[in-house]
């Protein structure tokens, strides 16, 4: 997906005064970006603002658009507006689109969605529930097409005749109990006598060499099997062998990457998925966490350094704690940096919403850095006994997380503004900046106090 005409939209929106122009770029981005697009432009925006250019896109685009969302920006919309804003969302879902949202819905829209879904629909929901999250007979599509065997070429042509489901080079060939006994690609019927018996068509190898996937089968390992099949779907059967449906390559790509962009984000420890203007409690909830196992990891470094304590004067205890200020300012920072770099990855960071992203992280910051100060500090004063000390660290770990905080935003954009990659030199010069005044700012003061 391209990304380009994303950062015109977000300084057109975040620069507009006059309401008809509103209106006319909520137009324009309706007929020039895909909904994947519009989700992704949305998550560049304050949630006010985001939440008035979501009440001006029509509702059919927005049913759209909201199931291409990722989960925290879906929530965060979900909680901006009325609930009767909201319930025209879910009156068109089927039985794969509300699977992929009800693992985060409110049990109110999830009721509401099944209420306004067809028989059959509901009890595809249901079924798919009975699996977890790991297995691939929850991530099963249904839009399968089955041909009985028993039925002739003729039949399998009409079939075949109607609108297609994406992806759909091939149908099954099913027992009457609804057996997988085979598949065919949907061209080759077409120079074949239409009075052909389709069971006479089935390959006789295909249930030894058939690439059916079990329902129960761990969904990563499946996917990897439907990429490397060279098919455009492979079909899905539970225990008995009965086809219940398919996963495709888009199914199979999209998990792919959204296992590729959580490993990605939990290795900064940031939650899955946390959007550019999530609430500032929750950022600083969730980064508090891993600053917390950080501080853990720094504390047993700088023990090791105070074994030797005893034979050092009172100044070398700046020594002994040095680790802890890098080290806070450095996951600090990284969390921030990897954040900002997905954001100008997807073309969601410009000028225009700049400053509201580096005032949402430096309120972050603040919250964590004064937890972790305190905490720092106090520890430091049963550790050493020395009020002092406490201060010169409290205001060193304060300051640390503070800019790196905001070095997380401005490096990668300015870096990203020279044309140079984010991802590769980002955190490196991050590290030097917390570094260096992180350790300036705690020998500082521990001179000024101390000496």
């Amino acid at each position: 997906m391209s990304f380009e005409n994303i950062p015109f939209f977000i300084e057109e929106l975040n620069n507009i005064e006059n309401e008809s122009r509103f209106s006319e770029v909520i137009t324009q981005l309706e007929d020039s970006l895909s909904f994947e697009q519009i989700a992704v432009l949305l998550e560049a925006f304050p949630i006010p603002l985001r939440k008035s250019i979501w009440q001006s896109i029509t509702t059919e685009v927005q049913q759209q658009v909201f199931l291409e969302m990722r989960t925290e920006s879906r929530q965060l919309l979900l909680n901006a507006c009325d609930d009767f804003e909201c319930f025209p969302l879910f009156e068109k879902l089927d039985a794969d689109e509300l699977l992929d949202l009800s693992e985060n819905l409110s049990d109110r829209f999830v009721d509401y969605a099944v209420s306004k879904m067809t028989a059959k629909q509901r009890g595809l929901f249901k079924r798919s529930q009975e699996y977890s999250t790991e297995e691939v007979g929850h991530w099963q599509s249904y839009d399968d097409i089955q041909v009985p065997e028993r039925v002739k070429v003729s039949a399998a042509k009409k079939i075949c005749s109607k609108v297609l489901p994406p992806l759909s080079e091939a149908f099954y060939i099913t027992r009457t109990d609804a057996t997988l006994i085979g598949e065919m690609a949907i061209a080759s019927i077409i120079a074949i006598d239409n009075d052909c018996p389709i069971a006479s068509l089935v390959d006789a190898t295909y249930e030894a060499n058939n690439e059916a996937i079990e329902t129960t089968e761990n969904i990563y390992t499946a996917i990897n099997k439907v990429i490397a099949s060279g098919k455009a779907a492979l079909p899905v059967i539970d225990s008995s062998g009965f086809l219940t449906g398919r996963l495709d390559l888009h199914q199979a790509y999209k998990i792919k990457e959204q296992q590729k962009e959580t490993q990605l984000i939990q290795l900064a420890g940031l939650v899955e998925e946390e959007d550019l203007f999530s609430n500032i409690w929750r950022s600083s909830k969730n980064r508090a966490v891993w600053l917390g196992i950080n501080l853990i990891t720094a504390f047993l470094a700088s023990w090791f350094i105070g074994r030797f304590e005893g034979t050092l004067q009172q100044v070398v205890a700046l020594a002994v704690l040095m680790p802890i200020v890098a080290s806070m300012g450095g996951i600090s920072g990284s969390q921030t940096l990897t954040l900002i770099i997905r954001g100008l990855a997807l073309g969601q960071i410009t000028e225009a919403n700049q400053k509201a992203i580096v005032t949402k992280e430096l309120k972050v910051g603040c919250i964590n850095g004064l937890l972790w100060a305190s905490v720092i500090a106090t520890l430091t004063y049963l550790w050493f006994a020395n009020p002092l000390l406490s201060l010169a660290i409290f205001f060193a770990i304060l300051g640390n997380i503070i800019i790196a905080s905001f070095s997380g935003v401005w490096v990668p954009w300015l870096l990203d503004k020279l044309k140079i990659d984010p991802a590769l030199a980002a955190s490196v010069i991050l590290t030097t900046v917390t570094d260096i005044f992180g350790f300036v700012t705690f020998l500082g003061l521990g001179s000024l106090l101390l000496t």
